[in-house]
């Protein structure tokens, strides 16, 4: 057990260099320096620039082990070259007669989640301080055994990692499949399809309603009637099942109650996002409401069909502060409606396809999740010594 091996406090076992801490005007747009920040930390978006001549210790390279204090927690290796560390961000140099940085930065990976529960401060962005990082305990192990433990994890993890890409790849697969039926169905289209306006189809065809100013006005809320949203409709799956807010009779009386089975459509924050009404519901002026005539098409068709048509649309939308885009878009559009007798063939087939994408996409989900699970334990076994 690990307990046979020595305990040492960090700070003998190796030094934590902080980054610099910038000002907002020393960070600049393009410079001689990259300044690698907590926002970049496991992602290479957004970087900004500096042209100060830094101590050497402000800087990093490649091969250099790395640790993120703030925010994003977790240790790196770094490779992508020399650049400027930040603050939250601490460079972790091993004392080479006492540590690995391989065997370091494998113990940081399996302690992380430990530390922020032991150390982890603050309310708005959690932080760990640097003198309680020193005094944390490591159980040390000769230099011999730390890099056998080392050989095991680094061979265990290339092959968890390649599992792990190949089940990504079925996962993103799986879920293209579905994608890649639906566009080409409004695509390939057939005899008799004709293009039609929403409103050529729909009984009802409208905004929804919240006439009351001030939007949030409590006396609106908390009574009996389904008030759903544009993110009620994001993160619905086809039949919206699940509301996060209702209306009183007075946030009735200044709204509209949609049927069930009404087709919602956003048009502000999440653009373009369907589902259809589960239930008799409110919604704000965000979302357009589809009431679909039976006799001219099927309300599984028309949102299968504007999926189909989600990029284009919400393409329409870009280029404000909040993406979004208006009545006209929908009244303006038209979309290709076959027969109604061949609408829910279509259906009919979208649905099957539907639900066995999603059972291969929840297998390749729990095979992630066991991946996921297998390292922890791998690093677990490691450093209580049952390698």
């Amino acid at each position: 057990m690990k307990t046979m091996w020595p305990k040492q406090k960090l700070c003998n076992v190796c030094q934590l260099i902080n980054g610099r801490a910038y000002s907002k005007a020393e960070l600049l747009a393009s410079g001689k320096y990259p300044v690698l920040r907590v926002g970049n930390f496991f992602t290479n978006s957004h970087w900004y620039y500096s042209d100060m001549e830094l101590d050497e210790n402000k800087y990093c390279d490649s091969g250099d082990l790395l640790y993120a204090w703030s925010a994003s927690f977790g240790p790196r290796v770094w490779n992508g070259g020399r650049v400027i560390f930040h603050y939250h961000i601490w460079k972790v140099v091993p004392r080479e007669t006492l540590a690995e940085k391989k065997f370091l930065y494998y113990f940081f990976q399996w302690d992380t989640e430990k530390i922020k529960q032991d150390q982890g401060t603050g309310t708005t962005m959690m932080h760990v301080s640097k003198g309680s990082m020193d005094d944390r305990d490591i159980y040390l192990p000769p230099l011999p055994e730390q890099r056998r433990i080392v050989d095991i994890l680094d061979e265990a993890f290339e092959g968890l990692a390649t599992a792990k890409a190949n089940a990504e790849k079925n996962l993103k697969n799986a879920r293209a499949i579905f994608g890649s039926e639906l566009n080409a169905i409004f695509t390939r289209k057939g005899d008799g399809w004709q293009d039609k306006a929403l409103s050529e189809i729909a009984t009802t065809f409208g905004r929804g309603k919240s006439r009351y100013r001030p939007r949030n006005a409590s006396h609106l809320y908390g009574g009996k009637y389904p008030f759903v949203q544009t993110g009620d409709i994001r993160n619905a799956d086809h039949i919206i099942t699940e509301y996060s807010q209702t209306y009183s009779e007075a946030g009735l009386a200044q709204s509209k109650l949609w049927p069930k089975g009404t087709i919602c459509i956003t048009i502000a924050a999440n653009i373009a996002e369907t589902a259809v009404l589960g239930f008799d519901a409110c919604f704000p002026d965000s979302v357009i409401g589809v009431v679909a005539n039976p006799k001219e098409a099927d309300v599984g068709f028309i949102e299968y069909l504007l999926q189909s048509f989600k990029v284009r649309i919400q393409g329409m939308g870009k280029g404000s502060a909040q993406a979004n885009i208006n009545m006209g878009t929908f009244e303006n559009e038209q979309f290709p409606f076959p027969p109604a007798s061949q609408q829910k063939q279509i259906v009919s087939k979208l649905d099957d396809l539907r639900e066995e994408t999603q059972r291969l996409e929840s297998i390749y989900q729990r095979k992630l999740e066991k991946l996921d699970a297998l390292k922890k334990s791998l690093l677990h076994h490691a450093f209580t010594g049952q390698l």
